[in-house]
């Protein structure tokens, strides 16, 4: 047994000659170039993906520079209006209104509170609404729910 073990220690220590190189294995090093690009392929699929994910995630990820707490009285700048076009008015308003206090040109608004002004339909915004204005290092201005603690 010990010349065995002897063997296999030699074949296991020894590097490969010149002689055990042969053309086949250029051939299969060529088959492993060909392999990533396949690879490459599929990852260049699952970008978009990766792209959604990142619109997904929570508003932290912006850098902030500025943040406050607006109580926005709707009910006195959009009731004025016909009933037929006061959740609109109701959306230019508070879009016109944090423009005015954080000193932007631009303006979104959330999707919860676009669903907020919108909950009782055209006729009848809510008379004041609570946001969260958050300003990014942009200029950009984005319209959240206050967090509750």
């Amino acid at each position: 047994m010990s010349n065995q073990e002897d063997e296999k220690e030699d074949t296991a220590a020894a590097p490969p000659t010149e002689e055990t190189t042969k053309p086949e294995d250029v051939s299969e090093t060529e088959h492993v170039t060909v392999e990533p690009e396949v690879e490459e392929k599929e990852t260049s699929k699952s970008v978009p993906a990766a792209a959604e994910v990142e619109k997904e995630e929570s508003e932290e990820e912006i850098e902030v520079v500025e943040e406050k707490i607006f109580t926005i009285p709707v009910g006195r700048l959009g009731y004025a209006t016909d009933r037929g076009h006061r959740s609109p008015k109701a959306v230019r308003d508070v879009r016109a209104y944090v423009a005015r206090h954080m000193k932007a040109d631009e303006v979104s608004i959330s999707n919860e509170i676009n669903q907020e002004l919108w909950g009782r339909g055209i006729n009848k915004p809510p008379r004041k609404i609570t946001v969260r204005a958050v300003k990014d290092k942009e200029g950009k201005v984005v319209v959240y729910p206050p967090k509750t603690s």
